[in-house]
C-alpha cells in the first residue's frame, strides 16, 4: 500500500483560492491513480476529482467542475487540488486517495480507493 498524507487546508473567505497537496511514500507512486474526495458534516464521502498514473486524464465532480484542478508531480511523489473560486459549500474534510483501478471517471466512488490520507479540513466562511 502507498502511505499518504494531505497538508494546505485551512479557513479561507468565500471566492478564494487554497491549494492542497497529498505527499506519497512506500509503493511505487506512479502505480496509482489518484483522486481527492470530501465530507462534510452529516453527509457522505464524495468524489471531488481523479487523475491517471500520467497525468494526461482528469475527472472532476459535477460540483467543482471549472473551479478545481487536480494535478500530480509522480518525481516528487505528491498530488495537488487547486481549489478556486470557493463556496461555503465546499466546506469539508478533504481526503487524498489512491486506486489501482485503471477505469477511472467522474463515477468513481470512496470504495473504489484503497488507500486513504488523514484528511485536512477545509473551511470556507461566506
Amino acid at each position: 500500500q502507498v502511505q499518504l498524507v494531505e497538508s494546505g487546508g485551512g479557513l479561507v473567505q468565500a471566492g478564494g483560492s487554497l491549494r492542497l497537496s497529498c505527499a506519497a511514500s512506500g509503493r511505487t507512486f506512479s502505480s496509482y491513480a489518484m483522486g481527492w474526495l470530501r465530507q462534510a458534516p452529516g453527509k457522505e464521502r464524495e468524489f471531488v476529482a481523479v487523475i491517471s498514473r500520467s497525468g494526461f486524464t482528469t475527472y472532476y465532480g459535477d460540483s467543482v467542475k471549472g473551479r478545481f484542478t487536480i494535478s500530480r508531480d509522480n518525481a516528487k511523489n505528491t498530488v495537488y487540488l487547486q481549489m478556486n473560486s470557493l463556496k461555503p459549500e465546499d466546506t469539508a474534510v478533504y481526503y487524498c486517495a489512491a486506486t489501482t483501478s485503471y477505469s477511472i471517471s467522474h463515477y468513481l466512488k470512496p470504495a473504489d480507493f484503497g488507500s486513504w490520507g488523514q484528511g485536512t479540513q477545509v473551511t470556507v466562511s461566506s
